[in-house]
């Protein structure tokens, strides 16, 4: 459906910088090195400021919505309905079981 090439998503996503907060002092603090992008056709949108590097980062960002888009195009399986197991069906009921006795030992005694 969308095409996950580097060309392709230049051409189809919008390109921000902005000033990534936290460490890494002034260099950090000044510099546009933060940088998101929006993919128009699906609202996708991936930020990037690990590094320093507005084109490290840059291409950082471009890998990951590389990623998400593959993930949302990857085809669903859908999950056939079973019947649980005799083995999970027993260990259930045993811990119902057990549940119930702890709470009847908590109950004060009816005979003194």
């Amino acid at each position: 459906m969308y095409p996950t090439d580097r060309e392709s998503l230049e051409r189809d996503c919008d390109l921000e910088f902005f000033i990534g907060s936290g460490p890494g002092g002034q260099h950090r603090n000044k510099v546009e090195s933060g940088v998101r992008l929006t993919h128009r056709p699906t609202g996708l949108v991936v930020t990037a400021t690990e590094r320093r590097s507005q084109h490290t980062n840059r291409d950082i960002a471009f890998e990951r919505m590389a990623q998400r888009l593959q993930e949302l195009q990857r085809p669903r399986v859908l999950r056939k309905a079973t019947r649980p197991t005799l083995g999970s069906r027993e260990r259930r009921l045993g811990s119902k079981r057990l549940q119930s006795q702890r709470k009847q030992m908590r109950s004060k005694p009816l005979h003194d």
